[in-house]
């Protein structure tokens, strides 16, 4: 923790999250989409149901980059020798845990 943003996982290298991108742009739209709505003064439960296909979808995105890291970063951590290495990645997924979570 604490680490640079574009510094590997401890040392090894960060999952590839360009399909996510793609999910991303779709996401993009949909918020220019909800603004759209609101300026043409639509039904506001047509605006809350697009509201919540964009929470949907930032929580699949969410939900893949975490699965990724688990699998990558946290495997990777767990299978090092390192028992710092393995102490941090537990702070970290603690901290992670309580930032979801709420």
């Amino acid at each position: 923790m604490g680490k640079d943003k574009a510094e590997p996982c401890g040392g090894h290298a960060h999952p590839d999250y360009a399909a996510e991108l793609k999910r991303l742009n779709r996401i993009s739209g949909q918020v220019d989409g909800v603004k759209r709505m609101i300026e043409q003064r639509r039904y506001c439960p047509d605006i809350l149901a697009q509201l919540r296909a964009i929470r949907a979808a930032v929580h699949a995105v969410e939900s893949n980059i975490l699965g990724a890291h688990l699998d990558a970063c946290v495997r990777d951590a767990f299978a090092a020798p390192d028992a710092q290495e393995q102490a941090e990645k537990i702070a970290e997924l603690k901290a992670l845990y309580r930032r979801f979570s709420e």
